[in-house]
C-alpha cells in the first residue's frame, strides 16, 4: 500500500475538511498562519471539468501555498478515465495527495453518479480507485465518503473500500439522506475502525479518519480516543475560527482579533481570487467572524450591504477603531 505522507503523521491526525466555496486557498492561507491542521483539503473539483475545455477556469480551486502542505487535492466526478487524468494532474501541480469525494450529497453531484451516489455503485467505485491510483504515482489516493445512501451500511461499504486499499478512508457519520440534518453517528466511526482491523493487515490497512459535528480541538482528541479513529476531520466547526487547531492557544479571539483577520481574509481573498470568483463567497463568512460582542449583529448587515472587498474594509476599519478607541477610554477610566 502507497501511505505517501500519511504514514509520516503523528496520531491523532486532525484535518481540515473540503468545503465549497469556503476552503478556498484565501481561507485556507488564513488558517495555516494562525492553527494549522495536519493535513488540508482543497476545495473538491469536478475530474469532468478538468478534462474539459473549462479546464482553466477550475485550476483556480487547485492553487496552493507551501505553508499548506501536506495537502490533498479532492476531485469527484464518475469516470475513471478522468480520475487517471486528473491524479496525474495532481502530480504535476505537486500536490502530497489525492481524495476522492464519495460523500457528497448535492442533488447536482448526484445526478452525474458521483459524490455520495457511488456509495450505491461499488463497483464503479473501485474502478474509479484504482483510475486514480494508477495515474496518482507515488501519491497517496485517500476517499472520503459517508456511513451510507438512504441507510447505515458501514460494514458492507468499507469491505468494498478495502477490496481496493485506499490509504485513508474519511467517514462523515452520516447517510447521503441526512445530510448534515441529524447529530452525527460516532459509533459508526467505531464500527468502520474495526471492520478495518478485522478485515485487513497491517501492511495493507488505510487510516481511518472521522468527520462530523466536532465544535474544538478537546472534542476531537476525545471523538479519536472514544473511536479508535486515527484521526479527525473537522469542517463547519472551523468557521470564524481560523485558530481551531492551534494547540498553544487557551484564549478565545477578542473582537479587535476577529475584525483583523476578517480584513486580512478579504485582503487575501481579493488578491488571489477576485477576478475569478464573485465576492458574494466571503459574506458567508461574516456571520462567523462578526459574532459573540455587542454590536455585531449592526455590523453584520453593514458587511452585508458592502458591494465588494474596498467596501467591506472600508466598514470593517470604522469598526476596528471604534473597538481601539472604547479599549482606550476602558483603559483610562
Amino acid at each position: 500500500m502507497n501511505r505517501g505522507f500519511w504514514g509520516k503523521l503523528k496520531k491523532p491526525i486532525f484535518a481540515l475538511a473540503p468545503m465549497a466555496n469556503v476552503t478556498d486557498a484565501a481561507f485556507r492561507r488564513i488558517i495555516a498562519e494562525r492553527g494549522k491542521p495536519d493535513v488540508m483539503w482543497t476545495e473538491f473539483v469536478s475530474a469532468d471539468g478538468l478534462c474539459s475545455k473549462g479546464r482553466k477556469n477550475l485550476l483556480i480551486d487547485l492553487r496552493f501555498s507551501e505553508r499548506e502542505r501536506p495537502i490533498v487535492a479532492q476531485f469527484f466526478g464518475a469516470a475513471p478515465e478522468h480520475f487517471y487524468r486528473v491524479a496525474q494532474l495532481a502530480q504535476e501541480l505537486g500536490f502530497d495527495g489525492i481524495d476522492i469525494n464519495m460523500g457528497c450529497p448535492d442533488r447536482s453531484v448526484l445526478k452525474q453518479g458521483a459524490g455520495a451516489a457511488l456509495i450505491d455503485n461499488p463497483k464503479l467505485a473501485k474502478e474509479i480507485i484504482l483510475a486514480a491510483q494508477r495515474g496518482a504515482g507515488k501519491l497517496p489516493v485517500s476517499v472520503k465518503t459517508r456511513i451510507g445512501g438512504t441507510e447505515n451500511i458501514i460494514r458492507e461499504w468499507m469491505l468494498h473500500l478495502l477490496d481496493v486499499q485506499p490509504a485513508a478512508i474519511i467517514i462523515h457519520a452520516r447517510t447521503r439522506k441526512e445530510l448534515s440534518l441529524v447529530p452525527a453517528r460516532w459509533e459508526t466511526v467505531a464500527d468502520a475502525v474495526r471492520v478495518v482491523h478485522e478485515e485487513s493487515s497491517p501492511r495493507s490497512r488505510p487510516l481511518v479518519l472521522g468527520n462530523g459535528d466536532v465544535k474544538n480541538l478537546a472534542e476531537a482528541r476525545l471523538r479519536a480516543r472514544e473511536t479508535g479513529a486515527d484521526g479527525i476531520m473537522v469542517g463547519r466547526g472551523i468557521f470564524g475560527n481560523p485558530w481551531f487547531f492551534n494547540k498553544r492557544r487557551r484564549l478565545l479571539p477578542s473582537r479587535e482579533e476577529k475584525l483583523l483577520v476578517l480584513i486580512e481574509h478579504i485582503r487575501i481573498f481579493n488578491r488571489l481570487l477576485g477576478k475569478h470568483k464573485n465576492f458574494d463567497i466571503m459574506r458567508k463568512h461574516f456571520k462567523a467572524y462578526v459574532g459573540g460582542f455587542d454590536g455585531a449583529k449592526e455590523l453584520r448587515i453593514s458587511l452585508m450591504c458592502a458591494q465588494d472587498a474596498r467596501e467591506a474594509m472600508q466598514v470593517l476599519n470604522r469598526a476596528l477603531k471604534q473597538t481601539k478607541s472604547r479599549g482606550e477610554s476602558a483603559a483610562t477610566r
